[in-house]
């Protein structure tokens, strides 16, 4: 029997940083544990890969069109900054069922309304990056005498215009019981003995949300030097020449001024980005120890994921963006239910919306309120139900508006791009996604039939990008020319 649910959720998270999807230089070994005593998904994916709207998916079990909450506030270009009060939300639900809900972490979900309008207790911690001026941080450090945050060997590239660009790493001078990562980890254990101690009894939902390893990198020394960079290999997708891709990517890749560090800088930045995930595996390692110690552990489910993935180099970009390539798509995502097997490794097509259903699913209420979701608990008992084939994500821009939509089958991904190039990826031959074959003729019937999927599942959501493709593509389908009462009336 499942009681509490523990949910671990990563920021940026690549999956190639973790040694159970493959890496083995890679330090995670609490994370590995997990996935063997648990189930694995291969091929999870976030609906977005940005910060606001995935975390909005998570919430809610809905895809960013339908929740609209659709861009980060601190790049906001009019986009709605607020769920609607009437959306629903697992939180909300779980509350509605008598939980206890805890969320110590990152939030980003909204400005209006922070983590504890939907129910949750902990301490509120706004914006992107750990908020190392936060009073309850201060007030960690000064109760157990810790030196304060302070940093030294900044990298950074050339902005376009010259200028320096965005800090993508740097050395911490504080020893690991003063980075925030052990300050989130300690203030959830805390949280986990008040829930345990529970005079009601009530079961409870438990959320730590790191704001890493979403860059920068700032990690004490013994994380920062983790790995010898020489001893890095850089992404096969850093030979990327953006022929035939959208402009919009080379503009990016200068936007973090990618070209502008040495190879020995990128090789470094991916050891830090390596090392800052081996940090949080330990934090994760203590909450999961503290899980054990009040003996919890044979009725509290444990769910791990991110919001999404982190370049890092690959295709000479950093950060995440108008790009829709697997690197920052697919997420890592493990699942260890009593009662159920281990040693197990799912390949079905799963999303960030899927968790929503498996929640409410453990927690015995209904799945219908996550419209784009479905629970994964047949998956993870071992059952072989029908599953999705294809997997669909979206987009609507960071820094400016750029709507994208995508259809990901096990060997081909199509991306629509209205304002420029479409691309079309064979990924038997191209898996990292090199080479744009939207118009080789060898690929016409995939690319219709991409396309025709594409267009009939988005219509069948009510995603309007539907009728956008109508006219503009081959889709076996009228487009609709009607707008008004003027069309319909009146014509011979």
């Amino acid at each position: 029997m499942t009681d509490n649910i523990i949910f671990l959720m990563t920021d940026q998270h690549s999956i190639s940083t973790l040694g159970c999807y493959g890496n083995p230089v890679a330090r995670t070994p609490v994370l590995d544990r997990l996935a063997e005593t648990g189930t694995r998904f291969t091929h999870a994916f976030t609906p977005t890969a940005i910060c606001t709207p995935a975390r909005a998916s998570l919430l809610t079990g809905a895809a960013p069109f339908r929740h609209r909450l659709l861009a980060n506030y601190e790049r906001n270009v009019g986009y709605l900054e607020d769920l609607a009060d009437e959306q629903f939300t697992f939180a909300e639900a779980l509350r509605e069922a008598d939980w206890r809900l805890g969320l110590v972490g990152k939030w980003h979900g909204g400005v209006r309304r922070t983590a504890a309008s939907y129910g949750f207790e902990g301490p509120t911690l706004p914006g992107w990056h750990n908020p190392i001026d936060h009073p309850d941080y201060l007030a960690y450090l000064d109760e157990h005498d810790l030196p304060p945050y302070r940093i030294s060997d900044p990298i950074r590239g050339v902005a376009p215009h010259g200028g320096p660009g965005n800090l993508l790493a740097a050395r911490l001078h504080q020893p690991l019981e003063a980075t925030f990562e052990h300050y989130l980890a300690t203030r959830t254990i805390q949280m986990l003995e008040r829930f345990a101690a529970d005079s009601r009894g009530r079961r409870f939902f438990l959320a730590t949300h790191f704001f890493g390893p979403h860059l920068p990198y700032i990690l004490p020394d013994e994380y920062f030097d983790l790995h010898d960079p020489d001893d890095i290999e850089l992404p096969p997708s850093v030979r990327e020449t953006f022929a035939n891709k959208p402009p919009v990517q080379r503009n990016y890749s200068a936007h973090w001024a990618f070209d502008t560090l040495d190879e020995a800088t990128s090789r470094k930045l991916i050891a830090a980005y390596w090392g800052y995930t081996t940090l949080i595996d330990h934090e994760i390692g203590r909450i999961l120890d503290a899980v054990e110690r009040l003996g919890l552990a044979d009725r509290t489910a444990v769910l791990m994921t991110a919001d999404h993935g982190e370049f890092t180099g690959a295709h000479r970009l950093h950060d995440k963006g108008p790009a829709m390539y697997d690197e920052i798509y697919r997420i890592p995502a493990l699942a260890r239910i009593p009662g159920g097997p281990g040693h197990q490794v799912r390949d079905e097509f799963v999303t960030l919306t899927d968790l929503t259903a498996t929640i409410l699913d453990i927690a015995g209420l209904s799945t219908e309120p996550a419209v784009d979701g479905r629970s994964l608990l047949p998956l993870v008992a071992g059952e072989r139900p029908e599953w999705r084939p294809t997997v669909l994500a979206e987009f609507h821009g960071h820094h400016f508006p750029y709507p994208q939509r995508m259809l990901r089958t096990r060997t081909h991904k199509l991306v629509v791009n209205p304002e420029s190039v479409n691309e079309l990826y064979d990924l038997r031959d191209d898996p990292h996604e090199l080479v744009n074959r939207i118009d080789d003729p060898d690929l016409a019937d995939v690319r219709r039939e991409l396309m025709t999927e594409l267009y009939r599942q988005l219509r069948e959501r009510g995603d309007n990008f539907y009728h956008w493709m109508a006219s503009m593509f081959d889709v076996g389908a009228d487009y609709d020319v009607t707008l008004s009462s003027f069309e319909s009336r009146g014509t011979p």
